[in-house]
């Protein structure tokens, strides 16, 4: 990991049941490892169910219900994907004025595999250079992105990423390079 630091900055983690485990836990852990307080946002209220690959998974509690959650409480947002998690986010529309919330401050969002559903419904994807699950690719084009196929793209504020294996080897040094300017910035101003 990279030695940027991300001491006091507040990361909101957006799932709903049907997230992919591993697209949460391993960058929350290299967040946390790097020292920001992340927090699970959810429309439900207590726990949320993880998907792991081929099968449900665990369960984790949910820090801050979203009907609850302000997005000017945190500095960045992180949406883990999995199939079922981003489908049903992005027709909750408190789930997608949250995360368009994050754009509309400018601040920073990083989002991997089908992530990226959530981002078209804000309006954001569009005039972004992106990637994603390969299956997202017509959907991007069609939001406005340039859909590229590589493990980490970042582009004004948005680091995504295409799959679990992306995680270790770019996706969470992508996140962590983009959370910590964004950081540095915060404490500039």
């Amino acid at each position: 990991m990279p030695s940027e630091t991300l001491d006091g900055l507040k990361v909101a983690i957006l799932i709903e049941d049907g997230f992919e485990q591993v697209e949460m836990e391993e960058p929350r852990k290299a967040l946390n490892q790097a020292g920001a307080k992340t927090s699970i946002v959810s429309p439900k209220h207590q726990r949320v169910r993880a998907w792991k690959f081929t099968e449900w998974g665990e369960e984790f509690p949910v820090d801050v219900p979203l009907n609850q959650a302000k997005a000017e409480d945190f500095d960045a947002l992180l949406l883990p994907g999995g199939v079922i998690n981003p489908d049903a986010l992005r027709i909750e529309p408190t789930a997608v004025a949250f995360a368009k919330a994050f754009f509309d401050a400018s601040k920073p969002v990083a989002s991997i595999c089908h992530g990226p559903w959530t981002i078209i419904e804000t309006g954001a994807a569009r005039g972004r250079r992106m990637t994603s699950w390969p299956s997202l690719r017509t959907d991007l084009k069609n939001a406005g992105a340039d859909w590229v196929d590589q493990d980490a793209v970042v582009d004004r504020g948005l680091v995504t990423s295409r799959k679990p294996d992306d995680i270790p080897t770019a996706f969470n040094k992508e996140m962590i390079k983009l959370f910590a300017e964004a950081r540095g910035r915060r404490h500039a101003a």
